[in-house]
């Protein structure tokens, strides 16, 4: 597996880029040019990866293509087309955003977002970005979220199975998956129970941590890497049993000083259990 970032440093071309992710001890990063870029741009940045032995994780398309606003929708499924088609221009792994919503937040719970129905217009969906966008490297995912589909290891299973795509493949945030206290307390299941029904298909990761208080009824809050409850031995041993290259993403932190506080908890996790290049 190869950690990676947000770079905050300023940079003006790829090989400064580079440098600053370098200087983070980072092996992985986050895409660095916008879908507007031209290909000798994309093509600079992608050569200067490849000579830094980075890998790019993923470009963000983070929209609602679910949204009950037609014109949104449609807005939202134009911007996840440009974007997986940025991230197969560039190299990166994978295009990743959440399914959506049924309401008007993007990002956030309807009654709607967890039938049967809406299972079936995600496949749909889906189906239309990566048929229109037509990559022939990178991988359009999904994020796996606590109430919108795929918000379990069977339900992403199962998208993967209904999509029926080859470059449909699966993005993992196991925060984002711990929902309840029975989740939060027996997450090394969770996550291994991820890693057996959809592991193979795995093509980048988000990394933070959950706390659970003890204030009523049930407040679940993301939490900076060692700080929280999430097993990282059980997580990292997992990933390193797939393709070396998978990213491991930080995310979510305040400030520079917290992602290295963050980067260095994992690499103190990952020494523990024999893991020695990150």
């Amino acid at each position: 597996m190869r950690l990676g970032g947000p770079v905050f440093e300023k940079y003006t071309n790829p090989d400064e880029w580079a440098a600053a992710v370098k200087r983070l001890g980072y092996r992985a990063a986050y895409c660095p040019a916008g879908d507007d870029a031209t290909d000798e741009v994309l093509q600079a940045y992608a050569s200067a990866a490849a000579a830094a032995d980075i890998v790019i994780a993923e470009v963000g398309a983070w929209s609602n293509p679910m949204s009950p606003d037609d014109k949104t929708r449609k807005d939202a499924i134009a911007l996840c087309q440009r974007r997986l088609a940025l991230a197969d221009r560039i190299g990166a792994r994978c295009c990743v955003n959440i399914s959506g919503s049924c309401g008007a937040q993007w990002d956030g719970p309807h009654p709607e977002n967890l039938t049967v129905a809406t299972f079936d217009l995600i496949v749909d969906v889906v189906r239309e970005i990566i048929d229109a966008a037509q990559p022939g490297r990178a991988f359009y995912t999904l994020e796996t979220m606590p109430w919108m589909y795929p918000d379990s290891p069977q339900s992403y299973a199962d998208l993967i199975k209904a999509v029926d795509r080859k470059q449909f493949a699966a993005h993992l945030d196991p925060v984002n998956l711990i929902c309840s206290p029975q989740r939060y307390f027996n997450n090394a299941d969770l996550v291994r129970e991820c890693f057996r029904l959809f592991g193979a298909h795995i093509k980048s990761c988000h990394a933070k941590d959950i706390l659970l208080s003890g204030k009523l009824t049930v407040h679940l809050d993301e939490a900076r890497i060692g700080t929280g409850a999430l097993d990282y031995r059980v997580f990292l041993s997992e990933l390193s049993k797939l393709d070396a290259d998978v990213p491991l993403m930080l995310e979510h932190l305040p400030s520079a000083g917290e992602y290295d506080l963050a980067a260095a908890q994992v690499r103190r996790v990952a020494g523990e259990i024999g893991l020695t290049s990150l």
